[in-house]
């Protein structure tokens, strides 16, 4: 009961860390990456549809991304998705490749970025304890229930304790070299 709850509550509080790495990703620095363009969604054939499901994203260079959709119709669709998308990007067509070019984030963006980012790392933070309380109230049920003793309760507590650290100390990490990221210029 003890090692299958403690793998449960790993698992659930690994995939907290990946969803904070997939927030992360959509905030964008002054560099380009196609990642930006994953959440994008393009209406084709009456269904909304990720963008990377009808087009080709590449990185033209470092601070521009090119968008090749796969169908000459779906260029002008694809191209509004991205204007319209909460980005704050501006695409251009040259023939069948739409450029979108990353603006220079100013000082100020960078500071509300970062602002951003500490919200979402405080966010995984509750999200990993609210894991641990899960966790350790499925024990104490377990000692009402006396299914486990007391003693391996108080075991069972202090690993998954060493498991929150652990996955804390990841998050802390990620935040910090996203807000080393967003601070260069």
């Amino acid at each position: 009961m003890i090692p299958e709850l403690k793998k449960t509550t790993e698992g659930k509080m690994q995939r907290s860390v990946d969803a904070l790495k997939t927030d992360l990703a959509k905030i964008r620095t002054g560099r380009a990456h196609t990642g930006i363009l994953d959440h994008v969604e393009v209406e084709y054939y009456g269904s909304m549809v990720p963008i990377n499901q009808v087009a080709n994203i590449t990185l033209i260079d470092a601070r521009t991304i090119g968008v090749q959709p796969w169908e000459k119709p779906m260029a002008g669709k694809v191209e509004k998705a991205i204007r319209d998308s909460d980005l704050g990007l501006n695409p251009a067509s040259v023939g069948e490749l739409i450029r979108v070019p990353m603006p220079a984030l100013t000082e100020e963006r960078r500071r509300d970025l970062t602002k951003i980012v500490k919200q979402e790392g405080e966010s995984a933070r509750v999200a990993i304890r609210n894991h641990r309380r899960d966790a350790n109230s499925s024990l104490k049920d377990a000692v009402k229930d006396k299914e486990i003793s007391e003693d391996d309760e108080r075991r069972a507590q202090e690993d998954v304790q060493k498991l929150t650290d652990r996955f804390i100390a990841e998050i802390d990490k990620l935040l910090e070299q996203k807000e080393q990221e967003l601070m260069q210029v």
